[in-house]
Parts: C-alpha cells; structure tokens; sequence
C-alpha cells in the first residue's frame, strides 16, 4: 500500500504565496511521476503540474510562470510552490503518484486533498 498525504493549504490574500507538500510513504519502489491536480466547486478536477522521476515537468497553461513543481527523492516528496496566487487558483489541491511497490504491483493513487482558499 502506498499513502499520499498533502499539507500547507490554507487562506492566503490574491498575489501571495503558498508551499503545498505531498508526502508518499508505504511499500514503495519507485514514484515514477508525482503530480498536483485541483477541484474547484462545480468543476472537474484538472491537471496543474507533474513531474516525472526523469525531471520532466508539465504545466497547466493558466498557472505556467507562476507555480513550480518540484521533488525531494530521498523524503518521497513533492512540493508545489505557488505564487502570485489568484481568487480562481481556490480549489481543493491532489496530491497523485504512480510508480511500482515493493512487492512489484504498480499503484495509482491520489491524497485526500487540501483545500487552498484565495480571497481578499
């Protein structure tokens, strides 16, 4: 089993900056990709940034330039630094990694989320 858990949400004012961690822990082998997707209410969950274990990244245009991705192998680690926060950037942020286990079953699995809020 492999667990993701998210952390560092929270209410920031529009143009401030959050650090939103995701820690991966459990029977892995490998994280072959670690990414972050959002939810905003009334609306699908979409891609925001991935970033493969070979240190290729993915953006959704509406946050490129001002979000980064980025990993710490040796904590199973992923990080997303968000800057210039922006009231549609509110939205429940997930946490998802793939990779193989320990036991050489691939896994798929998402956080739970946490919740990132931008108002004034």
């Amino acid at each position: 089993q492999v667990q993701l858990v998210e952390s560092g949400g929270g209410l920031v004012r529009p143009g401030g900056s959050l650090r939103l961690s995701c820690a991966a822990s459990g029977r892995i082998f490998t994280i072959n990709s670690m990414g972050w997707y959002r939810q905003a209410p009334g609306k699908q969950r979409e891609l925001v940034a991935t970033l493969t274990s070979a240190g290729t990244t993915n953006y959704a245009d509406s946050v490129k330039g001002r979000f980064a991705i980025s990993r710490d192998n040796t904590k199973n680690t992923a990080y997303l630094q968000m800057n210039s926060l922006k009231a549609e950037d509110t939205a429940v942020y997930y946490c998802r990694a793939f990779g193989s286990t320990l036991s050489g079953t691939r896994y798929d699995n998402w956080g739970r989320g946490t919740q990132v809020t931008v108002s004034s």
